[in-house]
Protein backbone atom coordinates (compact mmCIF):
# COMPACT_ATOMS: atom_id res chain seq x y z
CA UNK A 1 0.00 0.00 0.00
CA UNK A 2 1.42 3.46 -0.94
CA UNK A 3 0.65 6.24 0.88
CA UNK A 4 0.69 9.37 -0.27
CA UNK A 5 0.04 12.57 1.57
CA UNK A 6 -1.97 15.28 -1.04
CA UNK A 7 -1.76 19.14 -0.65
CA UNK A 8 -3.87 21.36 -2.41
CA UNK A 9 -5.32 25.28 -1.74
CA UNK A 10 -9.05 24.48 -2.70
CA UNK A 11 -10.35 20.76 -3.47
CA UNK A 12 -13.76 21.34 -5.28
CA UNK A 13 -14.39 19.23 -8.17
CA UNK A 14 -15.92 21.92 -10.62
CA UNK A 15 -14.30 24.85 -9.46
CA UNK A 16 -11.76 25.08 -12.02
CA UNK A 17 -9.69 23.88 -14.33
CA UNK A 18 -6.82 22.34 -12.33
CA UNK A 19 -9.60 21.16 -9.68
CA UNK A 20 -11.24 19.39 -12.32
CA UNK A 21 -7.73 17.93 -13.58
CA UNK A 22 -7.39 16.95 -9.71
CA UNK A 23 -10.26 15.06 -9.55
CA UNK A 24 -9.61 13.00 -12.33
CA UNK A 25 -6.92 11.60 -10.36
CA UNK A 26 -8.80 11.43 -6.96
CA UNK A 27 -11.88 9.97 -8.21
CA UNK A 28 -9.40 6.64 -9.99
CA UNK A 29 -7.84 6.31 -6.52
CA UNK A 30 -7.53 2.16 -5.96
CA UNK A 31 -8.29 2.13 -2.50
CA UNK A 32 -6.56 -1.84 -2.52
CA UNK A 33 -3.37 0.51 -3.98
CA UNK A 34 -3.23 3.67 -2.46
CA UNK A 35 -3.98 5.45 0.91
CA UNK A 36 -4.25 9.45 0.23
CA UNK A 37 -4.55 11.89 3.02
CA UNK A 38 -5.78 15.19 1.65
CA UNK A 39 -4.84 18.46 3.16
CA UNK A 40 -6.51 21.30 2.04
CA UNK A 41 -8.20 24.65 2.31
CA UNK A 42 -10.99 25.08 0.73
CA UNK A 43 -13.21 21.98 0.08
CA UNK A 44 -15.47 19.39 1.30
CA UNK A 45 -15.46 18.34 5.74
CA UNK A 46 -14.40 15.09 4.42
CA UNK A 47 -13.42 14.21 0.98
CA UNK A 48 -14.91 11.27 -0.07
CA UNK A 49 -13.86 8.47 1.86
CA UNK A 50 -10.11 9.51 2.33
CA UNK A 51 -8.32 10.81 5.14
CA UNK A 52 -9.02 14.94 5.14
CA UNK A 53 -7.61 17.84 6.94
CA UNK A 54 -8.88 21.53 6.35
CA UNK A 55 -6.40 23.78 7.14
CA UNK A 56 -7.70 27.45 7.98
CA UNK A 57 -7.54 30.03 4.80
CA UNK A 58 -7.79 33.97 4.11
CA UNK A 59 -9.84 35.17 1.57
CA UNK A 60 -7.44 37.04 -0.98
CA UNK A 61 -8.28 40.69 -1.65
CA UNK A 62 -7.27 40.28 -5.43
CA UNK A 63 -9.62 38.01 -6.57
CA UNK A 64 -12.82 37.07 -4.25
CA UNK A 65 -13.30 33.56 -6.04
CA UNK A 66 -9.99 32.71 -4.49
CA UNK A 67 -8.66 31.57 -1.07
CA UNK A 68 -5.00 30.82 0.27
CA UNK A 69 -4.38 28.58 3.46
CA UNK A 70 -2.25 29.40 6.46
CA UNK A 71 -0.65 26.57 7.47
CA UNK A 72 1.64 28.58 10.31
CA UNK A 73 -1.75 28.47 12.31
CA UNK A 74 -1.75 24.53 12.87
CA UNK A 75 1.72 24.05 11.88
CA UNK A 76 2.16 21.39 14.97
CA UNK A 77 -0.96 19.46 14.80
CA UNK A 78 -0.54 19.08 10.99
CA UNK A 79 3.26 17.44 11.48
CA UNK A 80 1.92 15.29 14.19
CA UNK A 81 -0.94 13.91 11.87
CA UNK A 82 1.58 13.67 8.86
CA UNK A 83 4.11 12.01 10.71
CA UNK A 84 0.98 9.45 12.17
CA UNK A 85 -0.08 8.91 8.77
CA UNK A 86 3.84 7.89 7.24
CA UNK A 87 3.37 8.94 3.62
CA UNK A 88 5.51 7.34 0.91
CA UNK A 89 5.43 10.21 -1.46
CA UNK A 90 4.17 14.11 -0.87
CA UNK A 91 1.98 15.67 -4.31
CA UNK A 92 2.11 19.74 -3.87
CA UNK A 93 -0.82 21.35 -6.30
CA UNK A 94 0.32 24.38 -5.80
CA UNK A 95 3.61 26.39 -4.56
CA UNK A 96 1.74 28.34 -2.26
CA UNK A 97 2.07 28.77 1.70
CA UNK A 98 0.54 25.34 2.34
CA UNK A 99 2.83 24.22 -0.95
CA UNK A 100 6.22 25.43 0.58
CA UNK A 101 5.14 24.21 4.10
CA UNK A 102 4.46 20.59 2.16
CA UNK A 103 8.06 21.06 0.57
CA UNK A 104 10.23 21.70 3.84
CA UNK A 105 8.19 18.48 5.67
CA UNK A 106 8.88 15.88 2.60
CA UNK A 107 12.91 16.82 2.30
CA UNK A 108 13.39 17.01 5.97
CA UNK A 109 11.91 13.45 6.30
CA UNK A 110 13.48 12.58 2.64
CA UNK A 111 9.90 11.93 1.21
CA UNK A 112 9.91 12.33 -2.42
CA UNK A 113 7.61 14.97 -4.22
CA UNK A 114 5.79 15.11 -7.56
CA UNK A 115 3.40 18.05 -8.29
CA UNK A 116 1.76 19.11 -11.17
CA UNK A 117 1.77 22.45 -12.85
CA UNK A 118 -1.72 23.52 -13.29
CA UNK A 119 -1.41 27.56 -13.27
CA UNK A 120 0.62 29.99 -14.63
CA UNK A 121 0.33 32.74 -11.62
CA UNK A 122 3.31 34.94 -13.07
CA UNK A 123 1.50 35.84 -16.36
CA UNK A 124 -1.20 37.43 -13.73
CA UNK A 125 1.22 39.67 -12.18
CA UNK A 126 0.78 42.47 -14.87
CA UNK A 127 -3.35 42.35 -14.04
CA UNK A 128 -3.07 42.41 -10.37
CA UNK A 129 -0.74 45.18 -10.31
CA UNK A 130 -2.08 47.28 -13.29
CA UNK A 131 -2.44 50.09 -10.73
CA UNK A 132 1.26 49.82 -9.42
CA UNK A 133 3.31 49.19 -12.74
CA UNK A 134 6.13 50.21 -10.68
CA UNK A 135 5.73 46.20 -8.89
CA UNK A 136 5.05 44.56 -12.05
CA UNK A 137 8.75 43.32 -12.42
CA UNK A 138 9.94 42.99 -8.95
CA UNK A 139 6.89 40.81 -8.13
CA UNK A 140 7.81 38.53 -11.31
CA UNK A 141 11.25 38.48 -10.47
CA UNK A 142 10.32 37.21 -6.99
CA UNK A 143 7.62 34.60 -8.46
CA UNK A 144 10.02 33.37 -10.36
CA UNK A 145 12.54 33.06 -8.18
CA UNK A 146 10.17 31.56 -5.85
CA UNK A 147 8.73 28.79 -8.61
CA UNK A 148 12.52 27.79 -9.11
CA UNK A 149 13.23 27.05 -6.04
CA UNK A 150 9.76 24.73 -5.69
CA UNK A 151 10.10 23.08 -8.38
CA UNK A 152 13.46 22.34 -8.50
CA UNK A 153 12.90 20.75 -5.03
CA UNK A 154 10.68 18.60 -6.13
CA UNK A 155 11.30 14.76 -7.81
CA UNK A 156 8.50 15.21 -10.57
CA UNK A 157 7.00 18.16 -11.99
CA UNK A 158 4.22 17.11 -13.99
CA UNK A 159 3.33 20.20 -17.17
CA UNK A 160 0.20 20.08 -19.46
CA UNK A 161 2.19 22.02 -22.81
CA UNK A 162 5.82 21.91 -24.48
CA UNK A 163 5.28 25.79 -24.09
CA UNK A 164 5.30 25.24 -20.33
CA UNK A 165 8.19 23.35 -20.40
CA UNK A 166 10.09 25.66 -22.62
CA UNK A 167 9.39 28.92 -20.25
CA UNK A 168 9.95 26.87 -16.58
CA UNK A 169 13.42 26.21 -18.45
CA UNK A 170 13.63 29.66 -19.28
CA UNK A 171 12.77 30.40 -15.25
CA UNK A 172 15.57 28.13 -14.60
CA UNK A 173 14.02 25.01 -13.83
CA UNK A 174 15.70 21.77 -14.61
CA UNK A 175 14.97 19.92 -17.68
CA UNK A 176 15.29 16.80 -15.78
CA UNK A 177 12.43 17.42 -12.94
CA UNK A 178 9.88 18.05 -15.94
CA UNK A 179 7.62 16.09 -17.36
CA UNK A 180 5.34 16.65 -20.17
CA UNK A 181 1.50 15.31 -19.25
CA UNK A 182 -0.99 16.31 -20.90
CA UNK A 183 -4.58 16.86 -20.25
CA UNK A 184 -7.64 14.12 -20.97
CA UNK A 185 -11.28 14.63 -22.44
CA UNK A 186 -13.77 12.69 -21.29
CA UNK A 187 -15.10 11.68 -25.08
CA UNK A 188 -18.15 10.53 -24.12
CA UNK A 189 -19.80 13.79 -22.43
CA UNK A 190 -18.19 16.07 -25.06
CA UNK A 191 -19.15 14.84 -28.76
CA UNK A 192 -20.81 16.43 -31.63
CA UNK A 193 -23.96 14.42 -31.71
CA UNK A 194 -25.01 16.58 -28.46
CA UNK A 195 -25.81 19.34 -31.01
CA UNK A 196 -29.29 21.11 -30.48
CA UNK A 197 -30.99 23.63 -32.88
CA UNK A 198 -34.11 23.59 -30.09
CA UNK A 199 -31.05 24.28 -27.29
CA UNK A 200 -29.86 27.06 -28.49
CA UNK A 201 -32.86 29.04 -30.19
CA UNK A 202 -34.53 28.47 -26.95
CA UNK A 203 -31.09 30.99 -25.74
CA UNK A 204 -31.20 33.21 -28.51
CA UNK A 205 -34.17 32.93 -29.64
CA UNK A 206 -32.64 33.27 -33.56
CA UNK A 207 -30.90 31.07 -36.07
CA UNK A 208 -27.90 33.19 -36.35
CA UNK A 209 -24.60 31.52 -36.04
CA UNK A 210 -23.31 31.49 -32.48
CA UNK A 211 -19.77 31.99 -31.53
CA UNK A 212 -19.13 30.64 -27.20
CA UNK A 213 -16.92 32.22 -25.34
CA UNK A 214 -16.47 29.42 -22.10
CA UNK A 215 -14.47 30.51 -19.10
CA UNK A 216 -13.94 32.05 -15.45
CA UNK A 217 -14.54 35.76 -16.00
CA UNK A 218 -12.00 36.85 -14.75
CA UNK A 219 -9.59 40.17 -15.99
CA UNK A 220 -6.42 37.90 -16.68
CA UNK A 221 -8.08 35.89 -19.20
CA UNK A 222 -7.57 39.35 -21.35
CA UNK A 223 -11.29 39.78 -21.35
CA UNK A 224 -10.78 43.44 -22.29
CA UNK A 225 -9.50 42.04 -25.59
CA UNK A 226 -12.81 40.19 -25.67
CA UNK A 227 -15.08 42.96 -25.49
CA UNK A 228 -13.07 45.10 -27.67
CA UNK A 229 -14.01 41.81 -30.25
CA UNK A 230 -17.67 42.11 -29.20
CA UNK A 231 -17.99 45.68 -30.36
CA UNK A 232 -16.01 44.98 -33.62
CA UNK A 233 -18.57 42.44 -34.09
CA UNK A 234 -21.08 44.37 -34.03
CA UNK A 235 -19.99 47.40 -36.57
CA UNK A 236 -18.60 43.96 -39.07
CA UNK A 237 -21.99 43.27 -40.94
CA UNK A 238 -21.59 39.55 -39.58
CA UNK A 239 -24.67 38.09 -38.16
CA UNK A 240 -23.89 36.28 -35.18
CA UNK A 241 -24.72 35.83 -31.57
CA UNK A 242 -22.28 36.32 -28.59
CA UNK A 243 -22.61 33.79 -26.13
CA UNK A 244 -20.56 33.68 -22.55
CA UNK A 245 -20.70 30.79 -20.23
CA UNK A 246 -18.79 30.97 -17.03
CA UNK A 247 -18.85 33.57 -14.10
CA UNK A 248 -16.81 35.76 -11.95
CA UNK A 249 -15.56 39.11 -10.53
CA UNK A 250 -15.36 40.40 -14.14
CA UNK A 251 -19.15 39.14 -14.93
CA UNK A 252 -21.00 42.48 -14.00
CA UNK A 253 -18.62 44.77 -16.19
CA UNK A 254 -18.72 42.71 -18.86
CA UNK A 255 -22.50 42.13 -18.85
CA UNK A 256 -22.62 46.28 -19.12
CA UNK A 257 -19.96 46.62 -21.79
CA UNK A 258 -21.18 43.75 -23.77
CA UNK A 259 -25.12 44.22 -23.29
CA UNK A 260 -26.51 42.69 -26.26
CA UNK A 261 -24.28 39.22 -25.82
CA UNK A 262 -25.94 35.98 -23.77
CA UNK A 263 -24.35 35.20 -20.65
CA UNK A 264 -25.60 32.28 -18.91
CA UNK A 265 -23.21 31.88 -15.53
CA UNK A 266 -21.93 28.57 -14.85
CA UNK A 267 -22.90 25.50 -16.59
CA UNK A 268 -23.12 21.81 -15.14
CA UNK A 269 -20.83 19.60 -17.45
CA UNK A 270 -23.52 18.09 -19.14
CA UNK A 271 -25.37 21.28 -20.20
CA UNK A 272 -21.99 22.57 -21.22
CA UNK A 273 -21.50 19.91 -23.63
CA UNK A 274 -24.67 20.49 -24.98
CA UNK A 275 -23.81 23.78 -25.18
CA UNK A 276 -20.41 23.51 -27.03
CA UNK A 277 -22.32 21.23 -29.66
CA UNK A 278 -24.75 23.68 -30.42
CA UNK A 279 -22.47 26.51 -31.01
CA UNK A 280 -20.71 27.24 -34.18
CA UNK A 281 -17.29 28.74 -33.16
CA UNK A 282 -15.20 28.60 -29.92
CA UNK A 283 -13.35 32.17 -28.89
CA UNK A 284 -10.84 32.08 -26.72
CA UNK A 285 -8.64 35.00 -25.45
CA UNK A 286 -6.77 33.98 -22.54
CA UNK A 287 -2.95 33.51 -22.93
CA UNK A 288 -2.55 33.23 -19.06
CA UNK A 289 -3.05 29.36 -19.79
CA UNK A 290 -1.22 26.18 -18.56
CA UNK A 291 -3.27 24.37 -20.88
CA UNK A 292 -6.66 25.05 -22.00
CA UNK A 293 -9.09 22.47 -20.78
CA UNK A 294 -12.07 24.32 -22.65
CA UNK A 295 -10.37 24.91 -25.96
CA UNK A 296 -10.28 20.52 -26.02
CA UNK A 297 -13.66 19.86 -25.01
CA UNK A 298 -14.88 22.69 -28.15
CA UNK A 299 -12.63 20.41 -30.10
CA UNK A 300 -14.14 17.42 -28.96
CA UNK A 301 -17.76 18.55 -29.94
CA UNK A 302 -16.94 19.82 -33.41
CA UNK A 303 -16.49 23.59 -32.39
CA UNK A 304 -13.41 25.07 -34.55
CA UNK A 305 -11.28 27.20 -32.09
CA UNK A 306 -10.11 30.52 -32.96
CA UNK A 307 -7.72 31.36 -30.27
CA UNK A 308 -4.85 33.51 -28.91
CA UNK A 309 -1.96 32.53 -29.83
CA UNK A 310 -0.29 33.13 -26.05
CA UNK A 311 -0.06 30.50 -23.30
CA UNK A 312 -0.56 26.48 -23.37
CA UNK A 313 -3.68 27.02 -25.07
CA UNK A 314 -1.87 27.84 -28.56
CA UNK A 315 -0.20 24.53 -28.16
CA UNK A 316 -3.54 22.84 -28.53
CA UNK A 317 -4.38 24.25 -32.00
CA UNK A 318 -2.32 23.45 -35.37
CA UNK A 319 -3.10 27.15 -37.12
CA UNK A 320 -4.86 26.23 -40.43
CA UNK A 321 -5.22 22.98 -39.85
CA UNK A 322 -7.19 22.01 -36.57
CA UNK A 323 -8.08 26.05 -35.71
CA UNK A 324 -6.88 29.43 -36.22
CA UNK A 325 -4.45 31.46 -33.93
CA UNK A 326 -4.17 35.19 -33.18
CA UNK A 327 -2.59 37.79 -32.04
CA UNK A 328 -3.62 37.78 -28.41
CA UNK A 329 -4.02 41.48 -27.86
CA UNK A 330 -5.42 42.19 -32.23
CA UNK A 331 -9.33 41.72 -32.20
CA UNK A 332 -9.22 42.48 -35.90
CA UNK A 333 -7.08 39.30 -36.42
CA UNK A 334 -10.22 37.07 -34.50
CA UNK A 335 -12.54 39.14 -36.55
CA UNK A 336 -10.90 37.51 -40.22
CA UNK A 337 -11.30 34.27 -39.17
CA UNK A 338 -14.70 34.35 -36.67
CA UNK A 339 -15.99 35.26 -40.69
CA UNK A 340 -13.38 32.71 -42.41
CA UNK A 341 -15.25 30.02 -40.45
CA UNK A 342 -18.92 31.25 -40.33
CA UNK A 343 -19.12 32.52 -44.29
CA UNK A 344 -17.16 28.84 -45.45
CA UNK A 345 -19.29 25.87 -44.67
CA UNK A 346 -17.13 23.82 -45.94
CA UNK A 347 -14.14 24.72 -44.32
CA UNK A 348 -15.94 24.59 -41.10
CA UNK A 349 -16.40 21.14 -41.92
CA UNK A 350 -12.70 20.49 -42.66
CA UNK A 351 -11.67 22.62 -39.35
CA UNK A 352 -13.72 20.79 -37.35
CA UNK A 353 -13.03 16.98 -38.22
CA UNK A 354 -9.24 17.96 -37.96
CA UNK A 355 -9.84 19.03 -34.43
CA UNK A 356 -12.40 15.89 -33.65
CA UNK A 357 -9.69 13.74 -35.16
CA UNK A 358 -6.28 15.46 -32.63
CA UNK A 359 -8.18 15.12 -29.36
CA UNK A 360 -9.15 11.25 -29.87
CA UNK A 361 -5.42 10.99 -28.42
CA UNK A 362 -6.40 12.12 -25.58
CA UNK A 363 -7.51 9.64 -22.52
CA UNK A 364 -7.50 10.50 -19.33
CA UNK A 365 -6.98 6.92 -18.19
CA UNK A 366 -3.97 6.67 -19.60
CA UNK A 367 -2.70 9.52 -18.28
CA UNK A 368 -4.19 8.85 -14.51
CA UNK A 369 -2.55 5.36 -14.85
CA UNK A 370 0.71 6.89 -15.65
CA UNK A 371 0.34 9.13 -12.57
CA UNK A 372 -0.30 6.05 -10.54
CA UNK A 373 2.45 4.03 -11.90
CA UNK A 374 5.02 7.22 -11.24
CA UNK A 375 3.73 7.40 -7.48
CA UNK A 376 4.55 4.15 -6.75
CA UNK A 377 8.14 4.37 -8.83
CA UNK A 378 8.25 7.37 -6.38
CA UNK A 379 7.72 5.14 -3.66
CA UNK A 380 9.51 2.54 -4.64
CA UNK A 381 12.55 4.48 -4.95
CA UNK A 382 12.56 5.98 -1.26
CA UNK A 383 12.15 2.54 -0.28
CA UNK A 384 15.59 1.83 -1.58
CA UNK A 385 17.15 4.87 -0.50
CA UNK A 386 15.94 4.07 2.80
CA UNK A 387 16.89 0.19 2.61
CA UNK A 388 21.03 1.65 1.58
CA UNK A 389 21.54 3.88 3.81
CA UNK A 390 20.85 1.58 6.76
CA UNK A 391 23.33 -0.78 5.79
Amino acid sequence: MVKVAFFAEILIEEFDGASRTMFQIINRIDPDRFSYLFVYGKGPAQLDKHASLRIPTLNTKLNKDYTFTIPALVKEQLKQELDAFQPDVVHIATPSLLGFFALRYARQRGIPIISIYHTNFISYVPYYFRKFPVLIKPVEKWMISASRKFYNACDMVYVPSRSMVRELMHFGIQESKLTLWQRGINLNLFRPDKRSESYIQAITGNAKPNILFASRLVWEKNIQTLIDIYHRLKRANLPHNLIIAGNGAAQEEMKKQMPEAFFLGKLEHEQLATLYASCDVFLFTSTSETYGNVVVEAMASGLPCVIADGGGSADLIRHRHTGYKCKPKSPEDYIIYLRLLLNDPELHQVISNAALAEVQQLDWKKLTDRYFDDVTQLAGTAANDLVWAAC
